[in-house]
């Protein structure tokens, strides 16, 4: 689950579009694939339909972030709605593990009492499956770096491997009758379900944590903050993910005593080499000059205090939420003395 782009209007509605018709189509698959189960007393085919289920999840968070990302932010949330698709991601994640947990069980019971299998409707329906996932995957391909579509494909793809493992284990059925391959088959595509679960699971987790991005090297963004012209240090540095697809930054840069103007060059010269090597999108750059406070511990609760210093606090987005009501466009300097308004 990592997306950073910034798309026109119509980009972002040909993405929408295709996401609705992959999901639509995705949808379709799992009705037939569990029907077709049901019907043939597969297992394995009831497996496969559980992890198609974990494609109607990808496909659906990828158009719901496409949908959340035109919603403007309000004087609620400042930052809009992007991280819902974070409590979305969590509960998809909670109900693949229920469904990991049931398959595993029903398996091992098949394995100790084997049913009879129709292996005719497992080839079949897994065949079904499988043309309907092509026309999916040439519907999302093009999506270029849009990387919601980069994902959901990926999951697509996965399916149809998963699909092809049903159609051997029908295949293996009526040609020699064995039927432990069902229930084998679907403990391999319950690892497989497992192992997604997982990887959404830790990057959800981490989201929430407001931990550094998986796709972010701290270190290079430090060699990179470090290269910026007229800087004599830095500090307070923070990166963390607003959502899927939107980062942010901030930090405390020390430049020479320069005028506002230069100042204001430096900031814009760095955010555009951020956003350009590690899609930053969103950040926030405190310059400091003649009474810097990289003494200070800037740990939870011990910036509760006012800076006696010239400041100059720059904020941009490409892309990045609107600001909230009140903040300023424009970077200014100011003297804070005492009693500084929340935030600073």
């Amino acid at each position: 689950m990592r997306f950073v782009e910034q798309v026109s209007t119509s980009h972002a509605r040909g993405s929408s579009a295709r996401l609705r018709l992959g999901l639509g189509l995705t949808l379709a698959i799992l009705l037939i694939e569990f029907a077709g189960g049901l019907l043939s007393h597969s297992l394995a085919l009831l497996s496969d339909a559980g992890h198609v289920l974990t494609d109607v999840f990808a496909l659906g968070l990828a158009w719901f972030a496409v949908e959340q990302s035109k919603r403007p932010a309000d004087k609620r949330r400042s930052y809009g709605y992007h991280r819902v698709s974070i409590l979305a991601a969590l509960i998809n994640a909670l109900t693949l593990i229920v469904i990991v947990l049931a398959v595993t069980f029903e398996a091992l019971r098949r394995l100790m009492a084997p049913e009879q299998v129709q292996g005719g409707i497992v080839i079949a329906t897994a065949l079904v499956g499988i043309a309907i996932n092509a026309f999916v995957i040439l519907t999302l391909r093009g999506g270029g770096d849009n990387l919601n579509l980069r994902a959901a494909l990926l999951h697509v793809t996965g399916d149809v491997g998963a699909s092809v493992g049903v159609i051997v284990a029908g295949a293996v059925i009526l040609l020699t009758g064995w039927l432990p391959i069902d229930p084998l088959l679907s403990l391999a595509i319950a690892a497989l379900i497992a192992y997604g679960a997982w990887q959404i699971m830790r990057e959800t987790v981490n989201l929430l944590m407001e931990g550094t991005p998986a796709g972010i090297d701290l270190g290079a963004v430090t060699n990179e903050i470090r290269k910026t012209d007229q800087l004599t240090g830095m500090h307070d540095l923070h990166v963390w993910a607003l959502s899927s697809d939107q980062t942010a930054l901030s930090c405390h840069v020390v430049i020479d005593d320069v005028s506002l103007g230069d100042a204001e060059h430096v900031v814009r010269d760095l955010e555009g080499r951020l956003c350009e090597r590690f899609a930053i999108g969103h950040t926030t750059i405190q310059v400091e000059s003649c009474h810097p406070c990289g003494e200070i511990h800037h740990g939870a609760g011990e910036h509760n205090h006012p800076h006696q210093h010239v400041v100059l606090t720059s904020t941009s987005a490409r892309p990045a939420p609107p600001r909230a009501a009140g903040s300023s466009g424009r970077p200014r300097s100011q003297t804070r003395k005492s009693n500084p308004s929340p935030g600073s």
